[in-house]
């Protein structure tokens, strides 16, 4: 590796004062390099990264298939505007996607940007489509920061601090344990007969349900603390949905592409088919790129000049999608998934049943790489009838014990909870190490108090 870059230095003190202070940022370094599930800093110290650019890189940091896609696609053409023309990796996106689709229903695609974008899309969509006004999102989801999509986001205030929201949004209580006010413990079935009860009651208190187009859920609930849905919430959602003639949206904005241990979060649940599902994130592994696929019916009730967008479907972007599509059918990214996933977790659930450690973590839960460990609050301790006091911050004081390990993590939510997102590819080494800091950082605080 290179010595540390002193021009580098330089650039970032003289600049970094002018970037938005809007912005939050978890490393107040310059990211000169990433390979696989590590990066290098511009002081050339080195990070394993359990944040995959917050589920983006899921391949990895500078994978050689998609690199070399990218230098190919950029030799020939590098957009071309998706209402001028096709391009070529824009349709052999199509033609991968196309089979590996949840359910073969789900045929016709749009391409755009970003997450944030694609609701924005499917939120004009499925109201173009029923003629219906008004949307049911889940307490606890995320879908954007945009206007509409975050007008849909119910996992924290911040997101819409200060400004003003679209109107026709109601939400649903989700099947957690804190949208119930009930222990932790609580057990699944339980969860989900009260949220079926809560559904019910607001649509007859709140909104007709023949005035609602949709309802938007995300499979594991992300910013909102990397909560799974149990697969009979998402059947019982086809179910109402179908009931009252509204649309399902599923997001797979941050599950998709492998994170969950299969290609698709839905695919959990056996027989289940969403009307409209969103994609992005993993997509493209770093490029942005986001879509939307429904049935064709529904896609046509979307007039010609509706959509659209500059740098929609880019054609680096798509092939880009492209190469990490191909890498899903000829390397074994889910069993990697799987066996990583089973390691942080053996970590996680051993901390929560360690007497050490134990008083600290009110939950561990999440799937495939898709993991989150939540913290004790004075509420959570009393739910779920611990006893002893409790230490302040547990969450941030893990976090930056962990990172200064040399382990990337990130928090979420309104809670106390940490998540770990870390590329699809990370090996069993760098788990290892992973879960070593992890443990290390845990016990330190819990000694600490």
């Amino acid at each position: 590796m290179p010595a540390p870059n002193a021009n580098l230095s330089a650039l970032l003190e003289a600049n970094k004062k002018h970037v938005t202070p809007a912005l939050g940022r978890l490393h107040d370094h310059i990211i000169v390099r990433g390979e696989g599930a590590r990066v290098w800093d511009e002081q050339d110290k080195e990070y394993i990264d359990l944040t995959a650019g917050i589920g983006v890189t899921n391949l990895g940091h500078s994978h050689p298939a998609v690199t070399a896609a990218v230098i190919n696609q950029v030799q020939q053409v590098s957009h071309v505007q998706c209402s001028i023309a096709y391009s070529v990796p824009y349709l052999q996106l199509i033609e991968n996607l196309v089979p590996i689709m949840p359910d073969k229903s789900l045929d016709t695609f749009f391409f755009w940007n970003s997450g944030a974008e694609a609701i924005e899309f499917a939120l004009k969509l499925v109201k173009r489509a029923t003629q219906r006004p008004n949307i049911i999102c889940m307490q606890g989801g995320y879908h954007g920061r945009t206007f509409a999509a975050s007008s849909i986001t119910r996992s924290k205030t911040v997101y819409t601090l200060g400004s003003q929201t679209m109107g026709g949004v109601y939400a649903a209580p989700f099947p957690y344990w804190h949208s119930l006010g009930v222990s932790p413990d609580t057990p699944e079935e339980e969860l989900v007969a009260m949220a079926k009860i809560q559904l019910e009651l607001l649509v007859k208190q709140q909104v007709a349900p023949s005035d609602v187009a949709a309802i938007f859920c995300e499979p594991v609930i992300g910013e909102g603390g990397y909560v799974p849905a149990p697969a009979s919430w998402l059947r019982f959602l086809r179910e109402f949905c179908d009931k009252h003639g509204m649309l399902l949206v599923i997001d797979e904005v941050q599950t998709g592409f492998g994170r969950t241990g299969k290609m698709w979060a839905s695919e959990h649940v056996e027989n289940f088919a969403p009307d409209v599902m969103t994609f992005a994130k993993g997509l493209a592994n770093g490029f942005p790129l986001s879509g939307v696929v429904s049935r064709r019916e529904i896609m046509e009730k979307q007039e010609p000049g509706t959509i659209g967008g500059t740098y929609a479907g880019n054609a680096i972007a798509c092939a880009a999608a492209v190469a990490v599509t191909e890498v899903f059918k000829t390397q074994p990214i889910l069993e990697n998934v799987n066996a990583r996933s089973k390691q942080i977790f053996d970590t996680l659930h051993a901390l929560r049943a360690s007497p050490k450690t134990a008083n600290l973590i009110a939950d561990v839960r999440g799937k495939g790489l898709m993991v989150a460990m939540e913290f004790r609050t004075d509420d959570a301790l009393t739910q779920r009838g611990a006893t002893g006091p409790i230490p302040k911050d547990i969450g941030k004081r893990v976090q930056k014990k962990i990172i200064d390990q040399g382990i990337f993590v990130l928090t979420t939510s309104c809670f106390d909870t940490i998540r770990f997102i870390p590329p699809l590819v990370i090996t069993e080494e760098e788990m290892a190490a992973a879960c070593k800091a992890i443990t290390s950082a845990v016990e330190e605080v819990a000694r600490e108090g």
